[in-house]
């Protein structure tokens, strides 16, 4: 009796060292969360954004019973939210969003009322708030792809097309409202991954196919529309990176990947040193669990908003400073 008495309070000891491990190696992250101002809207996920300057802009998405259409601007100087002119095509969904310049793109997505993945795209003007149809997709219907741009051209890819995951990449021409097909894409076919920008290297990676998470990371060169295959996001024991529907944002230089879903909502964050090609955890989401969120980032700062948590859907917003240490007091 007495061994049995002695067995169970070192198994009661061992477990609280290990939480408290755990909780230790959580503070000795780095990086701060900031709650902001709440979204004026409806509660939302999987909706299509863009940041022009120092504003993001964020429309369309899905609140549980509607697909949606209407479409606002956070201004990340006065931590203000303002509705803009609707979206001009069809309530959706898992669209895809990106800017060239002073003007914003957004197209494809998912309306499930017709059950259909969709292939329109639209331009938006910030000075005049109007929108203006241009040409459909060059890759045809398509939802959960991906978007970036250079100072001239947009590009989109992966995705699912209704059928199947897709694996394809695209550039489209303002100047000429054309869509070409360019230079094959080596990695893998995905739906939801995520991208990031870093001077003229766009950087691919997580994703799901076929119930896998996508281990390949990938840099797109945008002078010279060529890719490199970089280290695997898994190279690492102490990686935990692979998800979907994450987002991928640029500070400083350096990359980062938040929140997302790994067989259901998380909240961690990466970030990625692309002089040495390696990654390092930083400070998770401060708030709930997260999948399809949406990031407004100009390059100096990011702020991560909305998204769902299994049926919960979200409508909050938050700052990441990923050189601070960890201030509660903030949220």
């Amino acid at each position: 009796m007495r061994n049995f008495l002695r067995l169970n309070i070192l198994c009661a000891l061992s477990c609280v060292l290990c939480v408290s491990c755990s909780d230790d190696d959580n503070d000795d992250l780095i990086g701060n969360w900031v709650a902001k101002s709440t979204f004026n809207g409806s509660s939302r996920a999987n909706s299509a954004f863009f940041t022009i300057g120092t504003k993001g802009y964020m429309g369309t998405g899905y609140d549980s019973d509607d697909y949606l259409k209407d479409f606002w601007v956070y201004d990340m100087e006065t931590n203000f939210w303002q509705q803009k002119a609707d979206f001009p095509g069809l309530e959706r969904s898992s669209a895809i969003g990106f800017a060239i310049d002073n003007t914003g793109y957004i197209g494809t997505g998912y309306n499930g009322d017709i059950n259909d993945e969709l292939e329109d795209f639209y331009k938006y003007n910030v000075d005049t708030n109007t929108w203006e149809q241009i040409a459909d997709f060059g890759g045809g219907v398509r939802r959960g792809a991906i978007g970036f741009a250079s100072s001239t051209n947009g590009y989109v890819g992966t995705g699912y097309n209704g059928s199947n995951d897709q694996k394809d990449f695209w550039k489209y021409n303002p100047l000429q409202d054309q869509w070409e097909e360019i230079a094959g894409f080596g990695g893998e076919k995905r739906r939801d991954a995520t991208s990031f920008v870093i001077g003229d290297t766009a950087y691919i990676a997580t994703g799901i196919s076929n119930g896998i998470y996508q281990e390949d990371f990938w840099a797109f060169d945008l002078s010279t529309e060529s890719w490199t295959e970089l280290s695997d996001l898994e190279d690492d024991d102490d990686y935990e990176i692979t998800r979907s529907a994450s987002v991928g944002f640029t500070i400083m230089g350096k990359g980062y990947i938040a929140c997302g879903e790994n067989y259901g909502a998380i909240n961690t964050v990466w970030e990625y040193d692309p002089s040495t090609d390696k990654w390092i955890e930083r400070t998770e989401f401060e708030l709930l669990d997260r999948q399809n969120p949406v990031v407004f980032n100009d390059g100096l700062r990011a702020f991560v908003a909305l998204g769902r948590n299994g049926t919960y859907y979200l409508d909050d917003n938050m700052e990441f400073f990923p050189t601070q240490e960890q201030d509660d007091d903030d949220n």
